[in-house]
């Protein structure tokens, strides 16, 4: 169980698209029209009508984008550490046996 862990199942995607029933058409209203008269008065403006508000867009497919991209960004920020960590264990190694060498070698010379 622990060394060989099962991902979760994904719920399954209906085969059949989902449509929505058409919005119905609200009526318009028309104000009869009057003829002009010779006073200077303003008339009544129109009713406007409303149009219904627009579908909006479903965040989800930005939402998984955005998480790939961290996952992305993490996993190349783990391979980056973990290979300076491998070139500075390297040098480090190398620095203690040029030390170990060095004082050998001059050790050997004192000695004649």
């Amino acid at each position: 169980m622990f060394l060989n862990p099962k991902p979760p199942e994904a719920p399954p995607v209906p085969a059949t698209a989902v449509v929505l029933p058409p919005q119905p058409a609200q009526p318009v209203t028309h104000m009869p029209t009057q003829a002009p008269c010779a006073c200077q008065h303003a008339s009544a403006p129109a009713p406007v009508v409303s149009q219904p508000p627009a579908p909006r867009r479903p965040i989800a497919p930005f939402a998984a984008t955005g998480a790939g991209a961290v996952l992305a960004v993490v996993a190349v920020g783990v391979v980056l550490t973990a290979l300076l960590t491998a070139v500075a264990v390297g040098a480090v190694s190398v620095a203690v046996c040029a030390v170990v060498l060095r004082s050998l070698l001059t050790n050997a010379n004192h000695r004649r």
